[in-house]
């Protein structure tokens, strides 16, 4: 999502992915986990799995610092310095289905709205919403429109009303915003 290396998980019966080692910190064997779970601070980080030559290999944590960028720092058990770390740098990392954190039915989210048809209600329907990208201070929807990727913001201001049941989401965008588009 942040990252431009988007990595494509491999799939691992019973497990699920939640995100990639990005790199070593210090010489000590600190490694920054980047998460592309967006439920990440629910989960419970005592052991990782790590994608290692097409299988799981357990890597126990002795610590673990959350970060807020989507990121921690952790050090694993047995791994104490940079020349064990760096070979686990770009490693996918996954936890058991049974570690994954249960969601609320009535928990929905702004990144829930992946996948609903807009609705302007000045230039009518305008496509599905392809991706939503988390930035710091908001959420940016991108939805395909007229060869172009159309980009706005999901906020109060925009947003007028979320139907679930009918998977629609009606917006009033701001005046012109199309125009940079077409």
């Amino acid at each position: 999502m942040g990252s431009s290396t988007h990595y494509r998980a491999m799939a691992f019966e019973g497990n699920f992915y939640i995100g990639y080692l990005s790199k070593t910190r210090g010489l000590k064997g600190e490694l920054q986990l980047f998460f592309e779970f967006d439920d990440y601070r629910a989960l419970e980080l005592d052991v990782l799995f790590l994608a290692i030559d097409r299988k799981l290999v357990p890597f126990f944590v002795t610590q673990c610092k959350l970060q807020s960028n989507r990121t921690a720092y952790v050090f694993l058990e047995d791994v104490d310095h940079i020349d064990q770390a760096q070979p686990l740098v770009h490693k996918q990392v996954y936890l058991p289905e049974s570690k994954r954190p249960e969601r609320h039915p009535d928990d929905f989210r702004i990144t829930d709205l992946k996948g609903f048809t807009v609705h302007d209600q000045l230039h009518g329907e305008l496509g599905e919403i392809i991706e939503i990208h988390e930035y710091p201070q908001q959420y940016i929807a991108v939805v395909p429109y007229r060869f172009n990727e159309l980009m706005f913001p999901l906020n109060d201001e925009i947003i007028r009303a979320i139907d679930r049941e009918k998977q629609l989401l009606e917006v009033a965008l701001p005046d012109g915003l199309i125009d940079v588009y077409t």
